[in-house]
């Protein structure tokens, strides 16, 4: 079967979706969140706890992958992966208790992260991996945003089914796409041991921190964003077509990757992306007043969507055979799962200024630890440059 060009456009929406089948629920968690809360009793920590189960089995599952990947067929691996998605989240129909459920949805992370590892190491080995990032943010903030404005509104007379076959219709989506992706074979020798001395360093470790803290604060918010709506007063219908319509501006973030991908370096774009997050969390504290939780909710949705491209760009930069942008999406994946748990301790029943704060917090955290290895990367890419330069000016 003709697989579309490795370059072109084409081949970098079908690498997003193929990333994005392993984590859709992350896009529309609000939607899940709420919807076990509204349609199975579930409370606030019953629900959470499924929501970063899934994640949590997630982050195991992406770090399995870091291990594996340079020895797997990655092709049918992820026709594997994307077939036990599809029977995990159709199990999970009939299923009502917390617990079972938790322990389910586990498993479905834990499959899904595979797959999304698998994928994060065949987008590193692109050309502009940063621009195929910023096509992932794309597919799941504009599918997420459709998601969270139209499935909260099904759930009363649906149920919870309707959260988990748009799981399902979505890997079945990727599995058409699937057979027309590159084969992306890996560049250079073979890579060394994970365990080995060079494979990490000071700026690689800080960059999985920044994913980390990132992903862990934003989402954190997200899981209980609907909830913090209604604590400061606002109606349901307009908490999630904000949120929908927040996530489709959020495409505009994604976009500016896509057409800026690294021509302005890495630390510009981080600080001032990981710097808006911050200020837009914070202004959470003032959801009260409408116009506030709108402009808050629209400034998370463009600089997510920036951010974490760069910083999966950024740690991908670290090898050429893809197992760093694989412990990229563990980072990613673990601060996804720890935020949920983290924030819905914090939470309680109603302490929602608490989890603002901590999100605040743990973003400028994020920013310290991003300085460093943005810097490095900006300063060897320049050095690369003028070498190359260099080079042109000795040809007779």
């Amino acid at each position: 079967m003709t697989t579309v060009s490795p370059g072109g456009m084409t081949a970098r929406v079908f690498l997003a979706f193929l990333a994005t089948a392993g984590l859709f629920y992350v896009n529309i968690m609000p939607a899940i969140v709420d919807g076990l809360i509204q349609a199975l009793g579930f409370s606030n920590r019953q629900a959470g706890a499924v929501a970063s189960a899934n994640m949590y089995g997630a982050a195991f599952g992406a770090l399995l992958i870091v291990f594996l990947v340079r020895h797997l067929a990655w092709r049918r691996a992820a026709l594997g992966f994307l077939l036990a998605l599809i029977a995990v989240d159709l199990a999970s129909l009939s299923i009502s208790s917390p617990s079972v459920l938790t322990a389910v949805r586990f498993g479905h992370g834990f499959v899904g992260g595979m797959l999304v590892g698998t994928a994060f190491s065949v987008i590193a080995r692109t050309v502009e991996p940063d621009r195929t990032f910023g096509v992932l943010l794309f597919v799941q903030f504009g599918l997420g945003g459709l998601g969270v404005m139209l499935i909260p509104g099904l759930v009363p007379t649906l149920g919870t089914s309707v959260l988990f076959l748009s799981l399902v219709a979505f890997s079945l989506v990727t599995l058409a796409m699937l057979a027309f992706i590159p084969d992306y074979a890996v560049r250079g020798g073979r890579p060394p041991s994970l365990f080995s001395a060079a494979c990490w360093s000071a700026p690689l470790v800080l960059v999985l921190l920044a994913i980390f803290l990132f992903q862990g604060a934003n989402m954190g918010l997200y899981a209980f964003i609907i909830g913090l709506g209604e604590h400061y007063g606002l109606q349901p219908s307009f908490i999630t077509r904000t949120l929908g319509i927040a996530a489709w501006i959020g495409l505009a973030g994604a976009g500016l990757v896509i057409v800026v991908s690294d021509r302005m370096g890495y630390t510009r774009p981080l600080v001032l992306g990981i710097g808006v997050t911050a200020v837009g969390c914070w202004a959470y504290l003032f959801s009260d007043l409408p116009w506030v939780w709108i402009a808050a909710n629209f400034a998370i949705g463009v600089t997510w969507a920036f951010t974490i491209p760069y910083l999966l760009g950024l740690a991908s930069r670290f090898d050429r055979h893809g197992q760093m942008a694989a412990m990229a999406g563990f980072a990613s994946k673990m601060g996804l799962a720890s935020g949920p748990a983290v924030f819905a301790v914090l939470l309680g029943e109603d302490q929602y200024a608490l989890i603002i704060w901590a999100s605040v917090l743990a973003l400028v955290l994020c920013l310290a630890a991003t300085l460093v290895p943005a810097r490095r990367q900006d300063a060897a890419r320049m050095k690369t440059g003028v070498a190359a330069l260099a080079g042109e000016d000795a040809v007779p």
